[in-house]
């Protein structure tokens, strides 16, 4: 039996938690998650989850509605305590702490297996709240995950759409087959991945958090699409100047062909050997010309893809043909590094005294011979003047010693 104070105590505590879960309970009814579900024609995984979520709301609106009662009960029994303490504690006591809340089941007797039974039960506060702790968290984490899908998933949907919309006017008139492909595949991946947010987002929820790789996908794929819609918008708009750089381009590759042509003319005059030719670059100007006709007929992806062909084909050949311009001036400086060593080591054998000797004079002469014959035998001119560089030294070295 519970005292006054006991009972006074214990009724506040439980006004306090009826309250409490009342106030869950609208949480939940009214949330975003659950208004979604319960106006949303689902499919699949999540119909499944939300028809049982449902009928578990449903049933803990029902323990909660008898629970309510009772203890709205024990509140109008509390004061008549001080008129009538005694039949007033036994009845605070019944409702607090013994079987009082009366809870109806929808399940029939055949369901049930008892001929004799009924389909009510009466169960204690704390088995009551048991009930409904568990019939709270199975539709608050269906809620809950379904509202971590949408708000993971619905702004990046929008804004993939209103990506594809823009790059689909900006596109309008762009006869291009690849485009509109592109275009439409994205289309078709979005309204599809929406269809399941929509319908079966609970689908998308793995392992306890959103499954984005759809997602991911589709925002690829769109990417590209609004990228390459973005580059022949562009091309459409500024094609004019697009071709003049290429012209650059193709322009400053012919001046580099002449360079290079002319210093091989010039190495090979002076220099006996073989050079390789600089890259072809006369078919260039043509691919130029055609460029025109594309952009006046608006062959947007095929301009496109001319120009950039174009261009790298035009930077290839002019970096290939200052290579060889290198390469033949390499010859002729190579040719002035050993005629700039032959005097220096004549100068050398001068100091040392060797100006009148023939051995010094004979070889100095034979690379000398070498240098000055055009075209030069460069291999053979730097073996005459490393010979000649030896000898130098050695005769310096003899003198040192005497």
């Amino acid at each position: 039996m519970l005292t006054r104070d006991q009972a006074t105590a214990a009724v506040a505590a439980a006004v306090a938690e009826r309250d409490t879960i009342q106030a869950n309970l609208l949480e939940l009814d009214g949330s975003f998650g659950k208004r979604l579900l319960a106006g949303a024609t689902l499919a699949g995984e999540t119909k499944k989850r939300w028809d049982d979520a449902a009928a578990e709301l449903t049933r803990l609106w029902e323990i909660f509605n008898a629970y309510s009662a009772v203890i709205d009960r024990a509140v109008e029994v509390l004061p008549t305590v001080r008129r009538s303490p005694g039949p007033a504690l036994t009845e605070l006591t019944t409702i607090l702490n013994e079987p009082s809340v009366r809870l109806a089941h929808a399940s029939s007797a055949l369901a049930r297996g008892d001929l004799t039974g009924t389909a009510d039960t009466t169960v204690t506060l704390a088995a009551a709240l048991r009930e409904m702790r568990g019939a709270f968290a199975v539709a608050a984490r269906v809620v809950a995950a379904a509202e971590t899908v949408w708000n993971a998933m619905s702004d990046q949907l929008q804004q993939v759409a209103a990506d594809l919309g823009a790059a689909r006017q900006r596109a309008g008139g762009i006869a291009d087959d690849a485009l509109a492909n592109a275009l439409a595949l994205a289309e078709t991946d979005l309204g599809q991945l929406r269809d399941v947010v929509n319908s079966d987002p609970l689908a998308l929820w793995q392992d306890g958090q959103v499954d984005t790789a759809r997602l991911g996908r589709l925002r690829e794929r769109a990417a590209a699409a609004v990228s390459r819609a973005a580059e022949l918008a562009a091309l459409r708009e500024n094609a004019g100047q697009r071709i003049a750089a290429v012209a650059v381009t193709v322009s400053a590759a012919r001046e580099a062909w002449q360079d290079a042509m002319a210093a091989r003319e010039a190495a090979l005059t002076k220099v006996a050997g073989e050079l390789p030719g600089p890259p072809d670059v006369h078919g260039l100007a043509g691919q130029l010309a055609a460029l025109d006709s594309l952009n006046e007929a608006g062959r947007w992806s095929r301009l496109a893809s001319e120009l950039d062909l174009l261009e790298e084909q035009a930077a290839a050949a002019a970096t290939g043909c200052r290579d060889a311009e290198r390469q033949a001036t390499a010859l002729l400086d190579r040719r002035a590094e050993l005629r700039g060593l032959l005097d220096a080591y004549q100068a050398k054998a001068v100091q040392c005294g060797g100006a009148e000797d023939s051995g010094l004079e004979e070889c100095h002469d034979r690379a000398r011979d070498l240098l000055w014959t055009a075209p030069c035998d460069l291999p053979a001119a730097a073996d005459a003047v490393v010979a000649y560089q030896q000898a130098v030294l050695e005769f310096c070295g003899r003198r040192l010693r005497a």
